[in-house]
């Protein structure tokens, strides 16, 4: 059976006295693509940034693979294998696409002046590899400040593959992408899933995107915990439908 990677108990989150997040309750389990949907404002990202360690936690638990990293700086919690992607992309926007792969990845060797040395050629046949598999292989030579947002986000992605992790968390992998893209987007992450093991936790505002991507799905309002269910069962939910989906 597989195990609970990411299990969060009654994580508790506020901004002077402003509640971004009350008690909210949740897991991601191995090999599974997890969703996490909700309003604007309902503390979807603040709960993506308190699990990678970017915002210290006013009360409850975060464990992954059952160490409580709620603690944990981001560095340290990037080591075990847990990282995440942005809303709005950061990436080394003068630099060349495989420079970008490259520096992706902490080196002791590589100096930022030169950051081909230090790197092997094995390194650097995996950053074309894995641009070849988001689709900038015919780019990878282009300065990255140069590629369309749409672009620019699949090399944050591919970037993130380049650490090998074992969990990703996707903030809004498509918003700002040309919809021509999303589907091919879409078949990327799934075969991340399925061919490179990487287990993925999805915040997305195109329900489109997030129903038939993800097996199972969180729904945040207010802060606070909504739902959860299978895709089905959430575009079900009367709930989910009054707070967000809107009826119709």
């Amino acid at each position: 059976m597989s195990q609970t990677l990411i299990a969060v108990d009654k994580v508790s989150k506020s901004f002077g006295g402003v509640i971004a997040n009350h008690e909210i309750s949740l897991s991601v389990t191995e090999g599974r693509i997890t969703g996490l949907i909700g309003p604007n404002g309902s503390g979807k990202t603040t709960l993506f940034n308190s699990i990678v360690g970017y915002h210290p936690i006013d009360g409850g638990s975060i464990k992954f693979e059952g160490k409580e990293i709620s603690e944990l700086r981001v560095p340290q919690i990037a080591r075990l294998g847990l990282l995440r992607t942005f809303q709005q992309t950061r990436i080394y926007s003068k630099m060349d696409c495989v420079r970008n792969m490259l520096i992706s990845v902490p080196h002791r060797n590589a100096s930022f002046g030169d950051l081909f040395k230090g790197y092997s050629g094995e390194q650097k046949d995996k950053a074309e590899n894995l641009l070849e598999f988001v689709g900038l292989y015919q780019k990878r030579h282009l300065i990255s400040g140069d590629l369309s947002f749409g672009q620019q986000k699949l090399l944050e992605f591919a970037m993130a593959l380049m650490n090998e992790p074992k969990v990703l968390l996707l903030d809004e992998p498509t918003a700002g992408i040309n919809p021509t893209l999303i589907n091919g987007l879409i078949d990327r992450l799934k075969r991340a899933n399925e061919e490179f093991g990487i287990t993925l936790f999805v915040i997305e505002h195109n329900m489109r995107v997030i129903m038939n991507l993800a097996e199972h799905i969180y729904c945040l309002a207010h802060g606070e915990m909504l739902a959860d269910g299978n895709p089905d069962e959430i575009q079900n939910d009367q709930r989910v439908v009054d707070a967000y989906l809107g009826a119709h």
